[in-house]
């Protein structure tokens, strides 16, 4: 059988077919712009595909809530043009197949769990540092929603020594994408990450932020991995820098093989970037299988 994927970016939409063991077999990239110009191009795009069903993972804040009269609308994005916009309405009239539905970091994190490194464990956290910072969690086996979905970026931070930059973020200032995402690094020292690569103050701060994060995360949700992606991810120099600190903040409390072996516990993604839409094509499976 035949999935279709689409990955719903703030910058662009990426649309693929895949399989049932999460092979991609096709893709394209269609940019973000409006629903108006971008849904068009997308339905194009699937509509010969023969897909059996549909999964979209997408930015938010969204609505999952599948008793609520906007489930599978943005909701209150910063991307003003998508708001209130049912994209998964949309799709499901044009395409005549189920959509499932859900973040785009749940969407990360599926795949994870369904084929990459975290296969067969019940709790894990993706959490994607790039232009904004997102979280998705599974917890007992399931991907957490809740009153509407986490939003693991935008937890308060205690600054760093000597940081008196303002925020990024237009909504809580100093919290973690605030403080902590590629616009708020670009921001306080006036150079993008990759240009900073060699200045260990900045990889020293921003190791800081994230950890104090993870830390707050292993607390509340107890997960057995955390996954860390993302364009500021590809600074791998961080990850030691965020194990040793989030040992140092956890202080002993937590004793657990996971926290002993911090190398194995607090990870990269592993697939290759394609993390996000082997998710999708699981949303899609799961959604056949939910119809029927």
């Amino acid at each position: 059988m035949l999935y279709g994927a689409l990955e719903a970016g703030g910058t662009k939409m990426v649309c693929a077919v895949g399989d049932e063991n999460g092979k991609i077999l096709e893709q394209t990239s269609i940019p973000t712009v409006s629903p108006e110009e971008t849904i068009p191009s997308i339905i194009d795009w699937f509509k010969d595909k023969k897909i059996e069903a549909l999964g979209i993972a997408a930015f938010g804040p969204i609505d999952l809530n599948r008793d609520s009269e906007t489930y599978g609308s943005f909701t209150t994005t910063p991307k003003l043009k998508w708001a209130n916009y049912n994209i998964v309405r949309a799709m499901k009239e044009a395409l005549g197949v189920p959509v499932g539905f859900d973040t785009d970091v749940n969407g990360s994190l599926l795949g994870e769990i369904t084929y990459g490194q975290a296969k067969g464990l019940t709790d894990a956290v993706y959490i994607t540092i790039g232009t904004g910072i997102g979280g998705g969690i599974m917890s007992n086996g399931k991907l957490v929603h809740g009153m509407l979905h986490p939003e693991l970026g935008h937890m308060k931070m205690v600054p760093y020594d000597g940081d008196t930059y303002k925020g990024h973020c237009p909504f809580h200032g100093t919290c973690l994408e605030g403080l902590a995402a590629g616009p708020a690094i670009e921001e306080r020292f006036g150079k993008l990450g990759i240009e900073l690569k060699d200045d260990d103050h900045v990889w020293e701060m921003e190791s800081y932020y994230i950890a104090q994060a993870l830390v707050n995360i292993i607390l509340v949700m107890s997960p057995q991995m955390i996954i860390l992606g993302g364009g500021v991810m590809h600074q791998t120099q961080l990850f030691p820098l965020i194990r040793k600190k989030t040992a140092e903040m956890l202080n002993g409390y937590i004793k657990t093989s996971q926290i002993a072996d911090m190398d194995h516990y607090i990870v990269p993604a592993s697939l290759n970037d394609d993390q996000g839409i082997m998710g999708c094509i699981k949303l899609a499976i799961d959604e056949k299988a939910l119809e029927g």
